[in-house]
């Protein structure tokens, strides 16, 4: 009896010792431990998105650049008229970058135009040092086209002298403001300007005092000198945009416009009835279009 009774005592505790291994096996998948990695607190949590390099939304704007964007002799003949510059200006006829970026209230007080006319690449690092003050959020490039507006096609910005030139404007950019934005527009299409020009009589004679020679003198000449020299002109206006936008591309807050201002095909309404050269208020309002797209597309 006392020996069928220590056998069912020990029957009792090896069923209690499995019953107590399976409870602690089971407890043991949720317990940290052995190789088991501790639960994260935020498992199931989206991660947060990463903050995009280009803000389509700057609260602030500078200009750099020569006559174009000064706004020269859209509002009168000789006369620089940035009120309706593409980039800054505060006409309601061309709501500038500036304005659809900030409203009108805003922009004048929060945009600045540094640009000069008659300017060539070789005066945009300089520009940009004056522009750096003001701490602009966005600073809006467009440069080139008197480098190609030359006496003789020997006398354009060389290449290599055309990206020396922007890359120390970059330089100066980015040493006092690392985080700046830049939307750099193309160099317009000459060759364009002139068969655009060349159909207005009145264009041609006020060509004739000297309005970019190099592509727009001797207006009416077809033979193969003319030919070749306004080939010449466009290729190295081409020449320039590749070195914007190359320089461009290798700066992650730099947005260039894609050849866009190059492309436009625009006419005789959008230039300058004093010089049939320069954009007509209705031409900077085109140039502040393709610019307020390039700076407010989203990143890819």
């Amino acid at each position: 009896m006392e020996q069928a009774t220590r056998r069912r005592g020990h029957r009792s505790r090896a069923l209690l010792a499995v019953v107590t291994a399976a409870a602690l096996g089971v407890a043991g998948c949720d317990a940290v431990g052995g190789d088991s990695p501790a639960p994260s607190a935020k498992e199931g949590r989206p991660s947060p998105k990463p903050t995009p390099v280009w803000d389509t939304s700057p609260e602030s704007v500078a200009a750099v650049g020569d006559s174009i964007t000064r706004g020269f002799d859209a509002c009168a003949v000789l006369t620089d008229c940035p009120e309706v510059s593409w980039a800054t200006g505060g006409s309601e006829e061309v709501d500038s970058l500036a304005v659809r970026l900030l409203g009108r209230a805003e922009a004048a007080g929060r945009s600045w135009n540094h640009s000069v006319t008659g300017a060539r690449m070789a005066d945009l690092p300089g520009q940009m040092a004056r522009a750096v003050r003001r701490s602009p959020e966005l600073v809006a490039v467009m440069a080139g086209a008197n480098d190609a507006c030359r006496e003789t096609t020997a006398a354009m910005t060389p290449v290599a002298d055309f990206r020396a030139d922007f890359e120390e404007a970059m330089r100066t950019l980015r040493e006092a403001l690392p985080k700046a934005q830049v939307y750099v527009a193309s160099v317009p299409n000459l060759k364009r300007l002139w068969s655009q020009g060349r159909t207005n009589p009145l264009g041609k004679q006020v060509w004739k005092l000297g309005i970019c020679p190099s592509m727009l003198g001797d207006a009416d000449a077809l033979d193969a000198a003319a030919t070749l020299r306004r080939e010449t002109v466009q290729n190295r206006v081409e020449d320039y945009n590749e070195v914007l936008e190359e320089v461009c591309a290798k700066d992650r807050r730099c947005r260039f416009d894609g050849g866009a201002v190059y492309e436009y095909r625009f006419g005789t309404d959008q230039l300058s009835r004093w010089d049939w050269f320069h954009p007509s208020i209705d031409g900077q309002s085109k140039l502040a279009e393709i610019a307020y797209r390039t700076v407010t597309a989203k990143q890819p």
